[in-house]
This record gives structure tokens, C-alpha cells and sequence, in this order.
């Protein structure tokens, strides 16, 4: 496909079938709407398992659906009531609008809002297109200092940032994360942002154990095949000196990890689940419960987290550059997507149909 139409856009038609389709401009709907040009996107787990799966849990694709929403781009027209942003300001994009009126909404928890309009969550399109369009207040602004590329991976970091303020972690305290993908690793880094000096990374692979390292881990651990959780928990605290973890991140969603944070923890501990996994598991509760553990689920994340995510890329704290595998022409977007599938490279980026 030529992609010289108005609005060019990536849509998943089936499970492993993708496409390139003209869709039309979309309009300015209220004053405060703003309508960007998308520069660069990340390609995200939920992304890829709905092009291999056709749903996650509830949310199924019915309908042909824009993929893609780790985006950052340019703005290209405001609406009159926008104050915030101009034509030309580079911004990320927060891809989700709440309804604003129901009571989590209202209690600044609008992540929860059961009405969310989520961009590539069925039935709504994503941003893999050159133009989509957002409330001025879903649009961060990036400082000079930070780039477009850097600006689309505000979007997995908001949740490494989401997750750590859940844990509430403290200076000087040791943390451990499951599962060295973006997420975790991103968690690995925030942590560190937080005050964590120690920040354990363990995941199954080397590779992503020693990306752990560049971007903020201090300690490894690569879990022996046959071990229970309560023998890989005593691994990990013999690697901290017998000193067990006041917080434990399980970015990977396995059963194995899950079981292994709630042991390694130590009494009064705070436990955050960041990953999805299988839809029950086996859960050590009564290690949980002997310990008075605090735990949390974490869901993308909620206000303030995606202004803070963009301030710790430009103060240099976390460096979102270092995720970055690949870089591929908006023409290739299908090849990227098989490139994750096949399980290659840590955090793809597709640039715009302009770039």
C-alpha cells in the first residue's frame, strides 16, 4: 500500500491478520479536544496478544481495530477552548478517557472508570494512524529535552511509576522485581528513581538480566528449573546477605514468581502484582498471612503518574533509551509486530506515516 492518504492507519482485522486501511480525519468533538499527529510507537504486550489471540479476558475484537497506544507526536489543530497546548507542541499521549462523573472518577481513581474509552481495548481504535485526537488534559507536554521516541515509552514507564507508588517504597529500602521485560524493567528503574538502593531484577533469561543491569538493577537472580518458591526465595535472600525484601514487583503474571515474591518478602512487606497471568493460581496464604503482607493490584496508572513519568526522563533519572531494540518505518509495522511475537528485541518502535 501507498501511504499517501489523510489518515493511514495499522487495523487488526482477525487474529494474525493485519492491514493497512484510509480512514477518515478524526474530528474535534469538544473545545478542549486536540488533534495530534502521531510521530512514534511503541508496540505493547496487549497489542500483541490481541493480534495473536483476538482478546484479553473481556475485552474481544468483534471488529476491524487500530492497533497500537504508547504514542507521542505533534499537535496539529486545538479546539477553542484548549489553553494548555499549541500547534507545534510535542506530546505524549495518555491513551485513555475516563467517563469524569462516576464516583472512581470522582475520587481520582479514573483508571477504575468502567466507562474508560482505552485506545486498541475493543471497541476502540488506537493511535497506529497519523492522526489521533485526545482532551488537551490526556496530552502531556514534553520538555525540549525529551524526545518523540522517549515520549512514546512514557506509557509503559506511567505504569512502572503507577506500580511504585502502590508500593509506596521508600528510601534506602530493597526491592525485587519479576520478570526483566519492559514493564519490569521500567519498574526496576523507577524503584531506583524512588530511593531503593537495592533493586534485584530475576527473570529466566540472561539477556534481559543484563539489560536489568544498565538500566538500574544491583543484584540477579536466574531461578533454578525444579526449585520450589520457598527454595528460590532462599536463593534470592542469601544474594542480599539473608536480608529479605521489604518489597517485592511481579511484572511477569507466572504463578512461580507470584509464589516466590510472597516468600522472599519480609514480616509487613508490601507485595504488588503488575503483570497478568493466568486467570486463578495456587497463592501461599498462609506465608501471607503469618507475615501481615500488604498487597496490591496495579492497573495502568492514574493521575499525576504520566507527568511524573515524563519528569524523571528529562531530570535523567530513568532512561527510557536503553529499552529501545528496534526502530522501524510505519510500512513495516506488521514485520515489527512478528519481530515481538517471535519474542526479538525488548521495546519495538514504529515511526508515524509522516516520519
Amino acid at each position: 500500500m501507498t501511504l499517501t492518504g489523510e489518515n493511514p492507519s495499522f487495523v487488526l482485522q482477525k487474529v494474525n491478520e493485519v492491514s493497512f486501511e484510509e480512514r477518515p480525519i478524526p474530528a474535534l468533538y469538544s473545545p478542549k479536544d486536540v488533534r495530534i499527529e502521531i510521530k512514534q510507537t511503541g508496540i505493547c504486550g496487549s497489542d500483541v496478544h490481541y493480534y495473536t489471540h483476538g482478546a484479553i479476558g473481556s475485552f474481544i475484537v468483534k471488529s476491524p481495530m487500530v492497533l497500537g497506544h504508547e504514542s507521542a507526536g505533534v499537535v496539529a489543530e486545538v479546539g477553542s477552548g484548549v489553553t494548555s497546548l499549541k500547534v507545534g507542541d510535542r506530546v505524549a499521549l495518555e491513551p485513555g478517557i475516563p467517563c469524569r462523573y462516576c464516583d472512581h472518577c470522582k475520587a481520582g481513581q479514573y483508571n477504575l472508570c468502567a466507562d474508560m474509552k482505552f485506545a486498541a481495548t475493543p471497541p476502540y481504535d488506537g493511535t497506529l494512524c497519523r492522526y489521533y485526537v485526545l482532551p488537551e488534559d490526556f496530552c502531556v507536554k514534553l520538555p525540549d529535552t525529551v524526545s518523540l521516541e522517549e515520549g512514546a515509552l512514557v506509557e509503559p514507564l506511567s505504569v512502572a511509576v503507577h506500580v511504585s507508588k502502590l508500593a509506596k517504597i521508600t528510601p534506602g529500602s530493597s526491592v525485587v522485581v519479576f520478570g526483566a521485560g519492559p514493564v519490569g524493567l521500567l519498574c526496576c528503574a523507577v524503584a531506583k528513581a524512588f530511593g531503593a538502593t537495592t533493586v534485584t531484577a530475576v527473570d529466566l533469561v540472561q539477556t534481559r538480566l543484563d539489560l536489568a543491569k544498565e538500566v538500574a538493577a544491583t543484584h540477579f537472580f536466574v531461578p533454578t528449573k525444579g526449585d520450589s518458591a520457598a527454595e528460590s526465595a532462599a536463593k534470592i535472600k542469601a544474594l542480599l546477605a539473608g536480608k529479605a525484601p521489604q518489597f517485592a514487583i511481579d511484572a511477569s503474571g507466572a504463578a512461580a514468581s507470584v509464589n516466590t515474591a510472597i516468600h522472599v518478602l519480609a514480616q509487613g512487606g508490601t507485595y504488588v502484582q503488575a503483570g497478568m497471568g493466568a486467570p486463578e493460581i495456587t497463592f501461599p496464604i498462609t506465608e501471607f498471612t503469618v507475615k501481615e503482607l500488604t498487597a496490591h493490584g496495579s492497573f495502568r496508572y492514574g493521575p499525576g503518574d504520566y507527568q511524573l513519568a515524563v519528569e524523571l526522563v528529562s531530570s535523567g533519572m530513568v532512561d527510557v533509551k536503553k529499552l529501545i531494540t528496534h526502530r522501524v518505518k510505519f510500512e513495516e509495522a506488521e514485520e515489527a509486530f512478528k519481530l515481538v511475537v517471535k519474542g526479538q528485541g525488548v521495546k519495538i518502535l514504529i515511526g508515524g506515516p509522516s516520519v
